[in-house]
C-alpha cells in the first residue's frame, strides 16, 4: 500500500520523483519547498497565533483611543454637541426604559439639537420648537423619510405602511385617498351625526355599569373605532371582535416601544435575535385576517351588484389593480389591507389622550369641578340632554383641558424623519443617513417654553392663543410639516366630544372612594405614550 503520512510518506513521494526525472525538468527548490513544508507552516501558525494575542491586547487601546478622539472628529465634522458615545454601544446606555425624559435630560446638558449614536444609528435630537422647525419646517424636504420600526418589516408590511413608506408616489397616495373618503374636511362633516352617536352610546354603556368601575381608555376606543369602522366599512364590528382588536393594539403598541437590537445595530437585523419581528408578524396576522374578511365581504357584494356605499373601502377597491402615477405602483390587496390597518390602529391615541385627561382631572378638584360647571351651565337647559360637537366652541375651559393635556401627554413622544441626503440645521451638519427625532414631550416640558411646565393648569391656555394644528411649535402634538398626523382633524374632534360627554353626564370617584391609592401616573413608551396601570374609575350618572 501507498503511505499516506509521516516519513515513509516523504520516502514514496521521493522514489516517486527520481522515477520521473527522465520525463519531467524538476529543481532543487521544488524538491527543497516540499520537504521544507511542515516546519514552514509550523512556523506560520506560530505567527498567526501571534498576531491574534497582539490585535486582542491592542483592541481595547484602540476602542479607548476612539472614545478619546471621537469628539475631536465630531468637531472637526461640525456635528451637533451631544454625549460622549462608548465604542460599539454608542449612547444606548444614556437612554432609559422612557428615551423622551432621557433625551430631555440630555437636551439639558448638552443643547437643544444633539447628536447622538443609538448603536451604530446616527441620530440628532431637536428638544426646541426652533430646532423642531428646522427638523419638520425648512429643512423637511431633506428630512422626511422614515428609518422604520425592524419589527414591521415582517410580512413586507413596510411597502405597505404610511407611517414607514417614503413620501412619494405611494404614500401620497395612500394620505390623499385617507383624506377625500375619511379624513378630510368634506368627510368629517358629513359623518358628524356617527361620530355624536358612538358619544351617547359611550354613556349608555357607562350607564349600564351600575357603578361598578370602567377602564377609561377601553370605552373610548370602542368609541373610536366604531366610528372608524363606520367610516371605513359603513358598519361596525361585532363587540368580540372590537374587544379582541383592543387587546391586540395594546400589543402592537408595547412591541413598538421595546428596545430592538436590530434598529440600533441593523447588521444584525436577520437574526431578530429577541424575537420581536417573529412576535409582531402574529399581531400583523391576526389584523391582516381582520381587513382581509371586510375586503372579500366587500367584493362580493360588489360582484351581486348591491349598491356602492361610498366608503373608504370602496373607493379604494375602485383602483384595485391600477397602476399608480410614474412610481409605477398597483394598488392590490396588498396595499388597502395596510392602508385600512394602520388607520384602525390609529384608533388608539383618542383614548389614550381622554384617559390621560381623566388622570389628571381626577387628582385636580378644582379643575374638574370648574370643566363640569361650565359643561353644564352651557348645556343644562337644552331640551336635548346630549353634548354636540357644536358645542366645543361655547366651551373654553373643555378646550384648553384637552390642549393641556396634549402639552403634558403627547400621545406620540417622537416625530422621527431620515436625512436622505447630507442637511445643515442650526449651522450644524447632519450627515445623510441620521435619523432625525423631535422631541414633541420634551419640547412640551421644557421650562425655557412653559412656565410651571410640569403643573396640570389648563387656565395657560384661557389667554394664550396656541393650537395644536402643527404651526406653534410649541404644541406639535400632532407633529407637523409633511409628516402630521393624518388623523389630526378627526382626533381634535373625539377629544373633547367624548370628554365632555363623560363628565356633563357623570361624576367620577376612585375605586374604594377615601381608601383609594393615588392614581399611578407612570407611562408606558410604545406606538403611543399611554399609562402603565390603566384607568379604572366609577361613574356615577348625575344626568
Amino acid at each position: 500500500m501507498l503511505a499516506t503520512s509521516g516519513r515513509g510518506a516523504d520516502a514514496r513521494f521521493s522514489e516517486i520523483v527520481s522515477g520521473s526525472l527522465g520525463h519531467y525538468k524538476w529543481t532543487g527548490e521544488v524538491a527543497l519547498s516540499v520537504a521544507a513544508k511542515p516546519e514552514n507552516w509550523s512556523a506560520r501558525k506560530q505567527e498567526m497565533a501571534d498576531l491574534s494575542l497582539v490585535c486582542a491586547a491592542s483592541l481595547p487601546l484602540t476602542l479607548l483611543a476612539a472614545y478619546a478622539l471621537q469628539p475631536l472628529a465630531d468637531a472637526r465634522r461640525r456635528l451637533p454637541p451631544g454625549p460622549r458615545p462608548l465604542p460599539l454601544l454608542g449612547n444606548l446606555l444614556d437612554i432609559g426604559e422612557h428615551p423622551h425624559r432621557s433625551f430631555a435630560s440630555l437636551a439639558d446638558i448638552h443643547g437643544p439639537l444633539m447628536f447622538v449614536r443609538l448603536g451604530t444609528v446616527p441620530a440628532v435630537v431637536a428638544t426646541s420648537p426652533e430646532a423642531a422647525r428646522e427638523v419638520l419646517q425648512k429643512k423637511n424636504a431633506s428630512l422626511a423619510a422614515r428609518r422604520g420600526l425592524d419589527a414591521w418589516r415582517v410580512m413586507d408590511h413596510d411597502a405597505n405602511s404610511m407611517v414607514a413608506l417614503p413620501p412619494r408616489g405611494k404614500w401620497r397616495a395612500f394620505r390623499q385617498h385617507s383624506r377625500a373618503a375619511l379624513l378630510g374636511p368634506r368627510p368629517l362633516d358629513e359623518h358628524r351625526a356617527v361620530r355624536e352617536e358612538e358619544a351617547r352610546e359611550l354613556v349608555r354603556r357607562l350607564s349600564a355599569a351600575g357603578g361598578a368601575p370602567v377602564d377609561v381608555a377601553r370605552e373610548a376606543f370602542v368609541a373610536m373605532v366604531n366610528v372608524l369602522c363606520r367610516g371605513m366599512f359603513s358598519e361596525k364590528l361585532d363587540p368580540a371582535v372590537v374587544s379582541e382588536l383592543t387587546d391586540v393594539a395594546e400589543e402592537a403598541a408595547e412591541l413598538s416601544g421595546l428596545p430592538n437590537v436590530s434598529d440600533f445595530f441593523p447588521a444584525l437585523a436577520a437574526l431578530d435575535l429577541q424575537g420581536i419581528r417573529r412576535k409582531a408578524g402574529k399581531v400583523l396576522a391576526w389584523l391582516y385576517t381582520l381587513i382581509d374578511e371586510q375586503i372579500e365581504r366587500r367584493k362580493l357584494s360588489r360582484a351581486d351588484g348591491d349598491a356602492r356605499r361610498n366608503d373608504l373601502l370602496d373607493v379604494l377597491l375602485d383602483m384595485d389593480g391600477d397602476v399608480q402615477d410614474e412610481d409605477g405602483w398597483v394598488m392590490n390587496q396588498e396595499s388597502i389591507r395596510g392602508l385600512l390597518m394602520e388607520l384602525l390602529l390609529g384608533a388608539t391615541s383618542v383614548p389614550t389622550t381622554i384617559e390621560w385627561a381623566m388622570s389628571e382631572l381626577l387628582q385636580n378638584p378644582p379643575a374638574i369641578h370648574k370643566l363640569q360647571a361650565e359643561l353644564r351651565n352651557v348645556l343644562g337647559t337644552r331640551p336635548c340632554a346630549w353634548m354636540e360637537e357644536s358645542d366645543t366652541g361655547s366651551l373654553p375651559y373643555l378646550q384648553a383641558v384637552v390642549k393641556e393635556t396634549l402639552r403634558l401627554h403627547p400621545p406620540v413622544p417622537f416625530a422621527t424623519g431620515l436625512a436622505e441626503e447630507a442637511v445643515e440645521i442650526e449651522g450644524y451638519n447632519v450627515p445623510k443617513g441620521t435619523t432625525a427625532l423631535v422631541n414633541i414631550w420634551g419640547i412640551c416640558r421644557n421650562a425655557k417654553v412653559w412656565d410651571e411646565p410640569n403643573r396640570f393648569l389648563p387656565e395657560r391656555f384661557l389667554h394664550r392663543e396656541i393650537e395644536f394644528f402643527g404651526a406653534d411649535f410649541e404644541l406639535i402634538a400632532f407633529s407637523a410639516g409633511k409628516r402630521i398626523c393624518p388623523g389630526l382633524q378627526l382626533s381634535s374632534k373625539m377629544v373633547p366630544l367624548i370628554l365632555g360627554s363623560m363628565l356633563y353626564h357623570f361624576d367620577w370617584t376612585l375605586p374604594g372612594e377615601e381608601d383609594a391609592a393615588p392614581v399611578d401616573m407612570t407611562e408606558q413608551f410604545g406606538l403611543v405614550l399611554s399609562m402603565a396601570v390603566p384607568l379604572r374609575v366609577v361613574p356615577k350618572k348625575i344626568l
